[in-house]
């Protein structure tokens, strides 16, 4: 498959068109005088499922042929992909399998399995993510479908950018939470593609900071041992997310615990958007003041949080 070009967000937009929401961009009053910033929310938390990740699933399984889809698909996921894939699949009628591990918030381990994907348990570790993927793809014929190293998947999320870009005019940053990359990588081919002179960001959590570290370095780092509230951002990037990132992001901003905390509080009490830990990051960015003034466009990725586990109520206990 070739690389992934801007061209590709486009192409995903018109495929994936009428299969998922195109979600509200918000204002607040409360956050632009909080961040001394003019900002726009991309609310991903109202999208499908929950999550941003519908996109990059759907545009994957829809490019599947026929005969090739007949067999299902497959993914490891700590929720929001797997929940992505499950609907995608159950939607085009074929089998989807999704390996979770055991760290996987309750409230996503269910919504897959409210989709309709067998559910196949793993370690928390990427190493144990992939020998059981692998396992379950040399038992049932399955297509993998990888929550971010994968062209098709880049280019779905991508399409959460360019609705914000054809909404929001002159943005002068866009900022997105970074685990695997596939998010941010889609929406700096969406910038690159629709708004140039608009600098991209990324938002990271201090405890998994391995894109912070590899965009420093010049050098693809692991993160072998992350240690975040923010599940869905402690996936390592692959050579295909960090060659995009190298080339099209400006800065990956990290956060720390106190402040994801901090910033999802904001969003639920003054914006009353209810976003999970993994898209506060990209708002903790902004009230730390690591992100660059103007006119910042902000995807919030998803609204899966897990309501038993309140991580302010966690904490005054």
């Amino acid at each position: 498959m070739p690389p992934v070009h801007p061209a590709d967000v486009d192409a995903a937009a018109a495929r994936i068109a009428g299969h998922v929401h195109r979600t509200p961009v918000l204002t607040s009053a409360s956050l632009d005088a909080a961040c001394g910033a003019e900002v726009f929310l991309k609310c991903e938390n109202l999208q499908r499922v929950g999550a941003f990740k519908i996109r990059g699933a759907t545009n994957a399984v829809l490019s599947l042929d026929d005969a090739t889809a007949a067999g299902g698909v497959a993914a490891h996921s700590s929720g929001n992909h797997g929940q992505a894939l499950a609907l995608a699949a159950r939607e085009r009628g074929v089998p989807a399998h999704v390996v979770m591990p055991s760290t996987a918030p309750a409230v996503k381990r269910a919504a897959v399995a409210g989709y309709g994907a067998t559910i196949v348990d793993c370690g928390p570790s990427l190493a144990a993510r992939q020998a059981a993927v692998a396992e379950v793809l040399t038992a049932t014929g399955a297509t993998e479908i990888h929550p971010y190293d994968d062209d098709r998947v880049i280019a779905g999320q991508g399409t959460a950018c360019l609705e914000l870009l054809q909404e929001v005019e002159d943005l002068d940053v866009v900022v997105a939470p970074v685990g695997g990359g596939g998010l941010i990588s889609g929406t700096a081919l969406a910038v690159a593609g629709h708004s140039p002179s608009t600098v991209v960001v990324g938002a990271e959590p201090a405890g998994a900071d391995d894109a912070h570290r590899s965009l420093t370095s010049g050098t693809l780092v692991p993160c072998t041992s992350p240690e975040t509230i923010a599940d869905g951002l402690r996936a390592s990037l692959s050579d295909r997310t960090f060659a995009v990132i190298r080339a099209s992001v400006t800065e990956i901003v990290t956060v720390e615990e106190s402040a994801i905390i901090s910033a999802m509080r904001f969003m639920w009490e003054r914006t009353k958007l209810v976003v999970e830990p993994s898209a506060a990051v990209a708002v903790g960015a902004l009230l730390g003041g690591g992100v660059p003034g103007g006119r910042v466009g902000v995807i919030l990725s998803g609204g899966n949080a897990d309501i038993d586990h309140l991580p302010w109520v966690q904490g005054e206990r």
